[in-house]
């Protein structure tokens, strides 16, 4: 069985409940995970929009949520974790509202999508402090055994 990513609140390509975007509560979609592949040390998750800021005509991908060193016997992300229930160890980057933590969907034009992307380590990474998404993909390089991905939709009504 591949590597596979999935939430409870929304299916492959589908739209993402209005809770979990800045229109509802702005909170984390729970997210759930198996078959890793064997030698897997760690995960990291990086949420992006390749959509911004019009889909018509984009010009940025936005980093919605980055996380790093979520242990290999994790297998889930809470529904609206807080960063004190996310599983032990497991340290946040910066988002492009340059803070820690996740920032839901706000599109100011149209549906966009929002590809939620876990990367199976075979690391634990040092400590980066809080880094960009740019700079836990530096870290990460040489160390992906697999990468699972969850594509969800919003748009601003």
């Amino acid at each position: 069985m591949p590597f596979s990513l999935r939430s409870s609140v929304f299916t492959a390509g589908g739209p993402i409940p209005r809770r979990y975007t800045c229109q509802g509560e702005d909170v984390s979609v729970p997210l759930e995970w198996d078959s890793a592949p064997a030698g897997t040390l760690s995960y990291a998750l990086i949420v992006d929009d390749p959509d911004a800021p019009d889909p018509a005509a984009p010009r940025v991908v936005w980093t919605h949520w980055v996380l790093y060193n979520i242990p290999a016997d994790a297998k889930i992300l809470k529904d609206a974790a807080k960063p004190n229930e996310l599983p032990p160890g497991t340290l946040e980057g910066l988002n492009d509202w340059k803070r820690t933590g996740y920032g839901g969907p706000c599109p100011p034009i149209g549906r966009h999508r929002y590809f939620h992307k876990l990367y199976a380590l075979d690391t634990m990474l040092p400590d980066l402090g809080e880094p960009n998404k740019a700079a836990l993909e530096r870290a990460m390089q040489r160390h992906v055994l697999a990468q699972a991905e969850l594509i969800g939709t919003y748009q601003k009504t």
